[in-house]
């Protein structure tokens, strides 16, 4: 049998039917959960100030994972190119120096002076 044919089977043992679309089986939650952590990692490498910043990063990770979401084309796809992102982020910022700039309610960088 190849495992690409692989099909799951209810406790019955009949097959379970394949809606098509794999993100009638992810819950709410779950998405949810998965923001947070993207905001999580934003708060750690994006410079942000006060809480119109923190709403500037709340709104991108957002509009990231609505973005993945959609062109996902199953459920491991979206986790893997979500992880691939913030994996990205994680090396890019590690090669980087902090510079004091904030993210500002209008969306504009603060700098030290």
């Amino acid at each position: 049998m190849d495992a690409n044919n692989w099909r799951p089977t209810a406790p019955g043992g009949e097959p379970v039917i394949d809606t098509g679309d794999w993100r009638i089986q992810l819950q709410p939650d779950s998405r949810k959960r998965i923001v947070d952590k993207i905001i999580e990692i934003l708060k750690r490498h994006l410079p942000f100030s006060g809480q119109e910043g923190l709403q500037e990063l709340k709104k991108i990770a957002v509009r990231f994972e609505e973005k993945i979401y959609t062109a996902a084309t199953n459920q491991s796809d979206y986790l893997r190119k979500i992880s691939l992102k913030m994996l990205a982020m994680e090396t890019k910022s590690q090669n980087t120096i902090p510079t004091g700039n904030g993210i500002s309610a209008d969306g504009h960088s603060q700098r030290e002076n």
